[in-house]
């Protein structure tokens, strides 16, 4: 079943000088027996076993299993090799501490793929048959060294080898329990299992039916102890062709890891979310801004009626260009008419007035703003008085407030409002009938079109439309009619240009504080590549034993990257649940403050928070990752 020809092994000391561990061996081993190798310390044997247990493949000669080369075999066909033809029991046990005995026996099955449901049946039918059945949820620092030693053989076991290879398999037992051990053996070589044994024990040789003694990396004497006796194979069902480790399981075995450093994790992740939850708290207060702003001015606005404006084109140094339209001519009319669902449409007039007053008792009031009155204005919006009538004028709150600081009772008192056009002053009297509480801080004075055509045509100034305010049929076709008109190249309203131009600045200042946010994302990762790399040092026997049975160096890579993004999940999940307690605190006290919600956390800022969080643990956990599966299974066994 295994032959070895020419065996040379040598291991290079400096550039110029090699150390020959191995000379020439020639070795032969046959279904059944027991052979036992022999030799003082620096012999060569354990660098026999390693070379017969696919760890090492870098040597001269032949070692043919099944008349297959090992040296010739690919790195995946070696990991098959190890998983599924050997099984290791070793010296010092090398069970992994933190699984318990079921898993430590179901690992191997685990790094193969095969369900759940069968890998523990396995295990608990090999642990009965060890006596070992009491002991299947315990872990192995609740063990005596013989059940260490048994819970080794039975994971050594789980996935039917063909050769069992024993480090001094009785060297940290007591005379009693060695013996059971051997007995152990015994019966597994009856099921037509090899047993390869290194040892110092004449103990153990005694159960041989061969004794290899060597020294120096050569053979010094064969000695046929025993005839081999007859074996029984056992035939086990064991599906060997799934061979990937699913990430489901890694992430299983991950989780399992995470759970022994679980406060030094649970730290890592909280300091991660950080960055996380402020990134989600930026948006969201951005977000929740523009909603605050839309809602005021939805408040404001008859949804039956929708205001139009002509869209004024800037050149590159942003101010108007010469000879561009700036009132609706007919035509303008006619278009906006015929739209679809538009039952009519009103002039209208609104224009910045720089130098404008409103004169009460020789007091000025200056305003920016003038506008005419049309179904826009909501009836619930005028906070005192009623709408203007022939005549007549609406003054905005801002205004208002600056006029009642010097006079009390304004509404029906005569006031002089005066305006500065074409290089020329006009002036006229007009009633205050009402304030309207228009929401932007703003000095504003509302009149009927008919009195501000007036008002211009008697002071010869030409006066015409440049604001339409269009009628719904109903209000449902509101949007429709919106993107019509722009459509049709006319422009919002000017509060709505002004709500854009504000969401356009937000927006920017939202992504900078975002930014700023996010390079404590930063530090996260270094802290989570130091916490992995950390864990790599930590765990280099467990790797070891985990190639040793096995495992390749992609799902030595899977676990470590899985415990990344496990640590990533969690970052993101305790950033979004800091993010929303935040958020319910802000909204409290600004809701009593100003009667607003001004944080809004929507499901686009958690999966967005939740994905970076995970990537960016991924990508810190790459590079420990790909070190774990670097190590050598060798030097990661000796590892303490």
């Amino acid at each position: 079943m295994l032959k070895i020809n020419n065996l040379t092994k040598y291991y290079k000391i400096s550039k110029n000088n090699k150390f020959r561990a191995l000379n020439n061996m020639d070795l032969e081993f046959f279904k059944g027996e027991i052979v036992s190798i022999l030799g003082e310390s620096g012999s060569g044997k354990s660098t026999l076993m390693n070379i017969i247990g696919g760890l090492d493949t870098d040597y001269l000669g032949e070692v043919l299993f099944e008349n297959k080369n090992l040296s010739s075999l690919t790195n995946k066909e070696i990991d098959k090799y190890r998983k599924n033809k050997v099984g290791f029991i070793f010296q010092s046990f090398n069970l992994i501490p933190h699984l318990t005995v079921l898993d430590n026996v179901t690992i191997a099955m685990t790094l193969s793929n095969i369900s759940k449901s069968k890998r523990i049946k396995r295990a608990k039918e090999i642990l009965s048959s060890l006596n070992l059945k009491d002991q299947i949820y315990k872990k192995p620092n609740q063990l005596s060294g013989g059940q260490k030693q048994r819970v080794a053989i039975a994971r050594a076991l789980i996935n039917d080898p063909d050769i069992i290879l024993a480090d001094e398999p009785t060297g940290a037992l007591d005379s009693k329990t060695s013996i059971q051990i051997l007995e152990i053996l015994k019966d597994i070589a009856k099921k037509g299992k090899t047993i390869i044994m290194v040892t110092h024990s004449e103990l153990v040789a005694s159960i041989s039916n061969r004794v290899i003694t060597i020294s120096d990396g050569e053979i010094l004497r064969v000695e046929q102890r025993k005839e081999n006796s007859n074996y029984k194979e056992d035939i086990i069902n064991i599906n060997k062709d799934k061979q990937n480790l699913s990430f489901k399981s890694a992430v299983f075995l991950a989780l399992n890891n995470m759970k022994q450093k679980l406060t030094r994790n649970l730290l890592v992740a909280i300091g991660a979310s950080i960055g996380i939850m402020s990134i989600i708290m930026m948006l969201s207060l951005g977000e929740g801004i523009k909603f605050y702003i839309k809602d005021i001015m939805n408040e404001n606005i008859n949804p039956l009626v929708i205001e139009t404006n002509l869209k004024i084109e800037r050149d590159e140094y942003d101010s108007p260009l010469e000879n561009q339209k700036v009132y609706f001519e007919e035509e303008d009319l006619e278009k906006l008419n015929n739209i679809d669902n538009v039952k009519d449409i009103d002039l209208g007039f609104s224009k910045i007035s720089p130098g404008s007053k409103l004169i009460l008792e020789e007091e000025d009031y200056l305003f920016q703003m003038v506008s005419t009155i049309s179904e826009v204005v909501l009836e619930k919006n005028i906070i005192i008085g009623n709408s203007p009538n022939q005549n007549e004028i609406l003054i905005g709150n801002v205004l208002y407030e600056k006029i009642t600081k010097k006079h009390e009772d304004i509404i029906g008192k005569i006031v002089t409002i005066q305006l500065i056009e074409e290089n020329k002053v006009i002036r006229k009297d007009f009633v205050i009938s009402g304030v309207y509480d228009n929401n932007y801080q703003i000095n504003q004075i509302y009149f009927n079109y008919e009195d501000l055509r007036n008002f211009y045509l008697e002071n010869e100034i030409e006066f015409k439309s440049n604001v339409v305010f269009l009628k719904l049929s109903d209000e449902k076709y509101y949007d429709s009619v919106k993107e019509k008109i722009i459509e049709l190249g006319y422009e919002s309203s000017f509060q709505e240009r002004i709500f854009n131009m504000f969401n356009e600045m937000l927006d920017v200042l939202t992504y900078v504080l975002a930014g700023i946010a996010a390079i404590s994302l930063l530090v996260s990762s270094i802290m989570i590549l130091v916490v992995l790399y950390i864990s790599v040092v930590e765990r280099t026997n467990e790797i070891g034993v985990l190639k040793a049975i096995g495992a390749r160096s992609k799902d030595i890579k899977r676990i470590f990257v899985s415990e990344a993004f496990l640590i990533g999940t969690f970052s993101g999940l305790i950033g979004i649940l800091t993010a929303f307690i935040l958020k319910t605190i802000v909204n409290y006290y600004t809701f009593k403050l100003y009667e607003a919600n001004v944080s809004k956390i929507t499901l686009q800022f958690m999966f967005f928070g939740l994905l970076t969080s995970i990537i960016i643990s991924v990508l810190s956990g790459l590079w420990p990752a790909s070190r774990a599966a670097k190590l050598d299974p060798i030097e990661s066994l000796r590892h303490e």
